[in-house]
């Protein structure tokens, strides 16, 4: 059996990650000094729920690319994750990258909650088709929005308003979680698990989507992305599997980069 409380534990698997998260801070101050962005762009009542947009020279796309950032539903903010739009933006791509509220002041559902307002809000601005990305609980946030069905959400809201998802390292199961003390702040219960777990919804068939992860994560980690490619891929997802070099801080470095194989691969979803 596994040991969950090992195989989810990744800041005592990566003890570089003391380094590695205030890196990724400076990364995207740096990042937000030279962009054109819009900082800060509320979508709710909330001071979490707002987006930091990030635009291109010139638009390529044809859809806007909306990044989760991860913490396990329970720690940072998009203002880590502002570079996650560089090599992106240098590909014609505008970039969303949203924030939400934590657990434990909210639960799981009130975070896919508040996400798909937030795509709602985005598509009602700009007009666009989504393509949502994100890391590690992002991850999980972005198969939601993938599966979801946007017309019970909103009447006004197209049935495929995110056409394509790309999770890095996601968690697309939450029951194992359960069994872990990650659960003290995230407080679900077995049957809740499994009712915000995508791996359990009917697949968004005719969709795109890409589950990657480290090669240097746990097994965990592996058999999650594994799993979901396998049960949506027969649910008729177009869906990939992928182990990228890295560990679970360390695998999100290249999308700050225009010519990686992770940022070409989100910018053809995003018609770039």
């Amino acid at each position: 059996m596994a040991d969950y409380e090992s195989e989810y534990n990744n800041r005592a698997r990566v003890p570089e990650h003391v380094a590695i998260i205030p890196g990724w801070a400076r990364d995207a101050a740096a990042y937000r000094a030279e962009a054109s962005c819009e900082l800060g762009v509320s979508y709710g009542p909330s001071p979490r729920q707002y987006y930091d947009l990030f635009r291109p020279q010139t638009m390529e796309g044809d859809a806007l690319a909306v990044f989760f950032h991860g913490g396990y539903w329970q720690a940072l903010d998009p203002s880590y994750f502002s570079h996650m739009a560089r090599g992106l933006n240098a590909r014609g791509v505008a970039v969303a990258v949203v924030g939400y509220n934590l657990c434990p002041e909210v639960t799981i559902a009130d975070i896919i909650g508040e996400t798909r307002f937030a795509c709602g809000v985005l598509y009602r601005r700009f007009g666009l088709p989504l393509v949502g990305f994100g890391h590690s609980a992002g991850g999980h946030l972005a198969a939601c929005m993938l599966a979801t069905d946007w017309l019970s959400v909103a009447g006004d809201l197209p049935p495929r308003l995110v056409r394509a998802g790309y999770g890095v390292s996601g968690i697309y199961n939450l029951k194992p979680l359960t069994e872990t003390s990650l659960n003290t702040a995230l407080q679900l219960s077995f049957e809740e698990s499994e009712r915000q777990s995508p791996f359990f919804w009917p697949a968004p068939s005719r969709l795109v989507f890409d589950a990657v992860v480290g090669a240097d994560e746990s097994a965990e980690y592996l058999r999650q992305s594994r799993r979901l490619v396998d049960a949506w891929g027969l649910g008729g997802v177009s869906t990939r599997y992928e182990e990228l070099e890295g560990n679970h801080f360390t695998v999100i470095a290249p999308f700050a980069e225009d010519d990686s194989a992770m940022t070409r691969r989100v910018a053809d979803l995003c018609g770039a």
